[in-house]
């Protein structure tokens, strides 16, 4: 069995949030926060950003959002456009990545993707950097 727990209803990939890796690191004073995360699912939020506007998923109908007959739905397309704007990041593409190829690849995929080519440390999506060595490093942007 797969551990889902570093992947959100929503798409997102926990492995690489700010919140997730601030507290794996012990970074927390150093970034300014008093809480970190432990993942969406671990923490049974399911989904913080869609979860309060979502029966299907406060009713744990389903275990992702691109299972749900109105995928994409009209929250998840707004928090899409805030990581597609901010970060390059499609949590609609996510998902269909992961329906396609399944958990276990999309996993591995993901986190060679926020591997840092510098030092093999962690990349945070959300900060543009990784944790480990500092790099300012996007893995989504190509340009």
């Amino acid at each position: 069995m797969v551990d889902n727990n570093l992947v959100a209803p929503c798409g997102i990939y926990c492995g690489a949030c700010r919140s997730y890796l601030i507290r794996k690191k012990n970074l927390l004073e150093e970034k300014g926060l008093k809480y970190g995360c432990l993942g969406c699912r671990i923490r049974n939020k399911n989904c913080s950003f869609i979860k309060k506007d979502c029966s299907p998923i406060r009713k744990k109908e389903f275990e992702y959002c691109y299972e749900c007959e109105k995928f994409p739905c009209d929250n998840l397309k707004k928090i899409d456009n805030t990581y597609v704007g901010r970060y390059n990041v499609s949590l609609i593409n996510n998902l269909q990545r992961l329906k396609e190829i399944g958990i276990e690849t999309w996993l591995k995929e993901r986190k060679k993707l926020y591997t840092c080519p510098e030092c093999g440390g962690e990349i945070c999506v959300h900060d543009e950097e990784c944790y480990d060595c500092g790099l300012k490093f996007n893995p989504n942007k190509t340009d």
